[in-house]
């Protein structure tokens, strides 16, 4: 990639990973999946009225809303009240094993043994993190895997929906997912219009940043050089993500600067960027 595109790249991760300080922020004034509802209302309503979407794409976009919505960003919001930003977005990495494993099994994609080595050192990673100090209670854990769980399966859904363009995609499925957070908030959070009174700054800031900043923007610019580079040259700038959290955290909210983190996610980095390498061919004629 030319430089300007090698800096544009760097400036989305940076974009993502300052996303989770100031959802980290913002949930300590805003219910978490209130905080997520208003997000993804801001989105739809910057996107739905110039984007369309077809009958044919419709139950694909309703998934997505289910699966990347209220699972991948609800269970996430919800968790970074109880885990740290830098932690979260390590355990997050997890999704891309997962993605793989199920590829394997529901679309019966090869593995390969790079693939399967990279699967067992993510899986060291969060071993190494397990033994640290920031590793976040079950609770949060477990939301956090189900939120990577989340994003892998949106993955596998937006494989089959064809003929979408990326932000009619994230408009109109931020639009579906807009009444199932606010039902979720609605019979699990209290104290919503309290909450909203009291907002300051950060909340109302994380609402805007995450929907402008990392969804609108992070993601247009992602997309558009996706169209113009290959995979393998844009999509290694997002290993980056987790390392750019766990600085951020550590600079801006105080966040533990402990040397197992670190260690942790360096682990976890090196086993996602083997299992999103390019497959080597197996035969003259054919690749993985």
């Amino acid at each position: 990639m030319p430089f300007r595109d090698k800096l544009l790249a760097l400036t989305v991760v940076c974009l993502w990973a300052f996303n989770m300080i100031v959802i980290k922020l913002g949930v300590a004034e805003l219910p978490p999946l209130l905080t997520t509802a208003l997000r993804f209302t801001l989105v739809s309503l910057l996107l739905v009225p110039f984007t369309r979407i077809t009958r044919r794409q419709l139950p694909g976009v309703l998934l997505v809303s289910f699966t990347f919505g209220t699972i991948h960003f609800g269970l996430l919001f919800t968790a970074l009240e109880h885990a740290e930003a830098g932690t979260s977005a390590v355990v997050l990495q997890l999704g891309a094993p997962i993605a793989t494993v199920l590829a394997c099994v529901l679309l019966r994609e090869p593995l390969g043994l790079a693939r399967s080595a990279g699967l067992a050192i993510s899986i060291a990673g969060i071993l190494v993190l397990a033994i640290g100090p920031t590793l976040p209670p079950a609770y949060a854990l477990a939301l956090l895997l189900i939120s990577a769980t989340g994003w892998a399966v949106t993955n596998l859904i937006v494989k089959q929906v064809e003929g979408i363009r990326p932000m009619a995609m994230m408009g109109w499925s931020s639009l579906f997912s807009v009444p199932q957070l606010l039902l979720a908030s609605w019979v699990l959070e209290a104290d919503h219009w309290g909450m909203v009174a009291t907002a300051g700054w950060n909340g109302w800031f994380s609402v805007v940043y995450s929907a402008v900043g990392s969804s609108i923007i992070g993601y247009g610019i992602w997309y558009w050089l996706l169209q113009r580079h290959s995979i393998n040259a844009v999509v290694p700038y997002s290993m980056l993500n987790p390392l750019l959290t766990v600085l951020f955290g550590i600079v801006l909210i105080g966040d533990d600067p402990s040397p197992v983190k670190m260690i942790g996610a360096l682990i976890m980095v090196v086993g996602v960027a083997l299992i999103l390498r390019k497959p080597a061919p197996t035969l003259p004629d054919a690749a993985e």
